[in-house]
């Protein structure tokens, strides 16, 4: 039998511990949880460890302060960094996380120099564009989960309007993860059916507006954290398509050089997830309108990018 892949996550907050949770239900591979805070990664590692009985799962589980556990990771999960409490903008998350996924990505690749990165710590566009500089990995090897958490977020939102399966329901969202990104109504169908078809303008609108502060509105209810299930599922469908090389089509932070007219960034557009990462940027014919806010989307990147000087 050949070796179970290897995941590595960092962070075992409520994130990292979600993902960790998923994969190994999943059975996606053998499980590394890293977190600063001693005993947390460990002991998140064994309680789910002596879950595997119950849901048949015979991954290992191991849970370190350190790095050198995930020497040779197929993929490395970046959730370390500070959750945005209310009030903070992902701006002011900026610096203190740049230092955090900065000093992770030396760690990792010091010790997987084959590793695929996936990046989840916000402001993620900026975070995937700094872990791509640091690691010094060709772009196919570093991306950024935001898409399909704002995609299923906006599924979710179109389901429920409509009463129909969320399964029956695909959303399209371009741009940078947060309250510039960019959703496709036209792109945007329920069994094929454009959603322009079933809602009217105005109510897509307000379903538009909802998923963009998707996140907010989670950490306003919670009032002490930030999402955590959705982002893990997001995250783990990722890794899912690289391990099993299922070359699907999912809304990914990618390296742009030159479509969409961006070059030498990372934004949020459609990609071929397999197992060598981003194997494709799928690009799609926008509307001026659209092309416009993708823009809009691609310059407030460019903007964090810059106040990293990156």
């Amino acid at each position: 039998m050949p070796a179970r892949p290897k995941i590595t996550v960092v962070g075992a907050g409520n994130v990292g511990a979600s993902v960790a949770q998923y994969a190994v239900e999943k059975n996606l591979g053998d499980v590394v949880l890293v977190d600063v805070v001693e005993g947390i990664p460990q002991g998140k590692a064994l309680d789910l460890a002596q879950a595997g009985p119950i849901h048949g799962y015979d991954a290992r589980l191991v849970g370190s302060n350190g790095y050198d556990e995930t020497a040779d990771s197929d993929i490395v999960v970046i959730t370390a960094g500070l959750a945005r409490k209310p009030g903070m903008t992902r701006d002011d998350l900026l610096f203190k996380n740049a230092e955090i996924v900065g000093s992770v990505v030396d760690q990792v690749v010091a010790r997987s120099r084959n590793a695929i990165l996936i990046l989840v710590t916000n402001p993620l566009d900026a975070m995937v564009q700094l872990a791509w500089k640091k690691s010094g990995f060709p772009p196919q090897r570093v991306v950024g989960m935001a898409g399909i958490l704002d995609s299923a977020r906006f599924r979710t939102f179109i389901a429920w309007e409509l009463g129909v399966s969320v399964e029956n329901v695909h959303a399209f969202v371009l741009g940078g993860h947060g309250d510039t990104m960019v959703p496709l109504p036209r792109y945007s169908t329920v069994a094929g059916i454009p959603i322009t078809e079933l809602l009217p303008p105005a109510r897509i609108a307000e379903l538009v507006k909802r998923t963009a502060s998707g996140g907010a509105e989670i950490v306003g209810l919670l009032k002490s954290g930030s999402a955590y299930y959705a982002p893990a599922a997001s995250t783990v469908e990722m890794v899912e398509a690289i391990l099993r090389d299922k070359k699907k089509i999912l809304p990914c932070a990618a390296y742009l050089d030159g479509q969409y007219g961006v070059r030498g960034l990372y934004v949020g557009v459609p990609v071929k997830l397999g197992r060598a990462g981003v194997e494709q940027v799928i690009e799609i014919t926008l509307t001026p309108e659209e092309q416009a806010a993708f823009d809009r989307s691609a310059a407030a990147v460019r903007e964090l990018v810059t106040t990293l000087k990156l």
